[in-house]
């Protein structure tokens, strides 16, 4: 039954790695790019700041530090305790696939950080924020989800890599937004 699911896996990846094409290669390097994603974070911050003031994104923004350190230390937990390789790094997928980026990366795909950080912000802010605006919380879960299927499209992760990360993402997300709830309201 596993043997069948990893087929399975390898099959989905390869069907949506193969649908790409070099007009929209540089759409999803610049989405799957970390660095690229800086200004929204800063947007996000500077909405909590202006919404809450500077004690709470202050309190935030610990909470987002811790969230990321988890969410991304869990990716590498999984990724050297199943020590899955990357499509990438796989000889015998090499020459049936895509690797749009220059560099694979490391060695290790299940699961994938990217996704789960991405969607563990998105979901923390999505939460914080959603009595505000719930357009700002759809905003973020389809950036997540953009950013999550980068990984597939440029050649790094499995889907189950991604649908794993988007997984621990909710479930970080939301365990961190009852947290930053309740040490909240002990401070007040």
């Amino acid at each position: 039954m596993f043997d069948s699911l990893i087929e399975k896996d390898i099959e989905l990846f390869l069907y949506l790695n193969n649908l790409g094409t070099l007009q929209w290669d540089g759409f999803w390097l610049f989405i799957t790019d970390k660095y690229k994603a800086i200004p929204l974070y800063i947007v996000l911050l500077y909405i909590t700041f202006k919404q809450f003031g500077f004690k709470k994104t202050i309190l935030v923004l610990f909470f987002v530090i811790v969230l990321i350190t988890i969410s991304d230390q869990t990716s590498n937990l999984f990724k050297y305790g199943f020590k899955r390789l990357r499509p990438c790094h796989d000889e015998s997928l090499i020459n049936l696939m895509r690797l749009v980026k220059e560099r694979c990366g490391g060695l290790y795909s299940y699961f994938s950080a990217h996704a789960g950080n991405s969607m563990a912000i998105a979901v923390f802010f999505g939460l914080i924020l959603k009595p505000t605006i719930k357009l700002k919380a759809i905003f973020l879960i389809f950036w997540a989800l953009l950013v999550a299927y980068s990984r597939v499209y440029i050649g790094v992760h499995f889907p189950l890599d991604v649908l794993t990360g988007i997984f621990f993402g909710i479930l970080y997300g939301t365990l961190m937004y009852w947290m930053f709830n309740f040490f909240e309201k002990r401070i007040n």
